[in-house]
This record gives C-alpha cells, structure tokens and sequence, in this order.
C-alpha cells in the first residue's frame, strides 16, 4: 500500500512504520508502564493501611458513646444506601 493512501499518520504509536523493532514507537514502553502500576499499586495499598490503623487506633481511644453514636449514623448511612440503590435497580 503507498505512503499516499495510510489509515493513519505515521507518527501515531500503534502505526507499524518507523517503529524500534518491537512493534512500539515513541516513548511507550509496556515494561516500564506496567512496573510503575505496580508500583502506584502497592504505594496506594501501602497508604491504605496506614490511614486504616490510624483510624483503628483513634477509634479504640474514643469514650464508649462516642463509639455508639458513630456505628449509629454508620448504621444509618448504610441502610440509606441501601434503600437508595434498590430505588435504582428497582429491587
């Protein structure tokens, strides 16, 4: 097929001209890709449980009506989601 009649430009990354021999062209590379969402993975679960032991920590030193007022409105947050979601799906 000629230059003249392309489905696209051959500067886009998924264009098989001018590629490095790989079958990728530009700056994309899978292996480095998939190694940094690895890496934002673990570094956002690492965060996770940390910011999920403090707020352990801060809830086990809490007054006990403190603690029941919480899992109350938890309770209720929770039951009006519900009601919600059912009001959606129709259930």
């Amino acid at each position: 097929m000629s230059e003249s009649f392309r489905s696209s430009p051959p500067e886009q990354p998924w264009s098989t001209s001018g590629t490095a021999g790989n079958g990728y062209q530009g700056g994309f590379d899978p292996d480095k890709s998939a190694g940094n969402d690895a890496g934002r993975a673990l570094l956002v679960g690492v965060l996770g449980g940390l910011l999920s032991a403090a707020g352990y920590l801060i809830y086990q030193r809490l007054p006990e009506d403190q603690k029941q007022r919480l899992a109350g409105q938890a309770r209720q947050l929770l039951q009006q989601r519900i009601t919600e979601l059912r009001q959606n799906f129709n259930i």
